[in-house]
């Protein structure tokens, strides 16, 4: 199993989430220009290093797949705020009647998920669910089989990325599962490129909407 781990300046959470891999689970760190030395602590903890230098969630999470070699392939952010333990739940629903699997975070942690991000995801999801995308979560979890990702198309290659996704999956027919997964405060000195402000939250969203025309 690959894991694509998109990354901008994550050197302090990139310990942790290393650690936390599954046994047979191989990280992919896609690196977008970090300047705080993420690449080298990535490469000297035994994760594969991707260099992406066109700068969007998208540009990293596609360079990552297409890096990928295993037949199934799961997403996770590298900030600590999801704990990659739990991607074999995510892995076990993809199964003939499962195309794609989802996580729907769960907060933990007081403070995790500021109104604002929050707020913005549920508008999102909602607009969603009116087009026949049965999901709650605009979610940076994800597992689904590499060939099938490839295929569907996804172009958008900054925050509007995983909202394209569920658009096309959706329009494709696949069979989407959601699954609970514990949402937690991104590890110490990190600080989310979308969520750890309004303006963050506001331009994510702005790409997002971008899509959904």
């Amino acid at each position: 199993m690959d894991v694509v781990l998109p990354c901008l300046d994550e050197a302090g959470a990139l310990p942790g989430v290393l650690a936390a891999m599954p046994h047979g689970y191989r990280p992919i760190v896609v690196d977008n220009g970090s300047t705080d030395g993420s690449p080298i602590v990535a490469a000297e903890l035994g994760a594969t290093v991707v260099h992406e230098p066109r700068r969007g969630y998208g540009a990293a999470v596609h360079s990552g797949l297409e890096a990928a070699t295993a037949d199934v392939v799961c997403f996770l952010d590298a900030d600590g705020s999801l704990d990659p333990a739990e991607l074999p739940g995510l892995v076990a629903l993809l199964d003939e009647s499962t195309d794609l699997v989802v996580g729907r975070r769960s907060p933990i942690e007081k403070g995790c998920w500021p109104w604002h991000a929050r707020a913005g995801n549920t508008l999102l999801a909602a607009l969603l669910r009116r087009r026949g995308v049965a999901v709650h979560d605009i979610a940076p979890a994800r597992a689904c089989r590499r060939e099938n990702l490839l295929d569907l198309g996804v172009t958008d290659r900054a925050f509007g990325y995983p909202l394209e996704l569920l658009l096309r999956a959706g329009r494709a027919g696949w069979r989407i599962a959601e699954l609970e997964v514990s949402y937690r405060n991104r590890a110490k000195g990190t600080r989310s490129k979308v969520s750890g402000s309004v303006r963050g939250t506001a331009r994510a969203v702005r790409d997002m909407a971008g899509v959904l025309r």
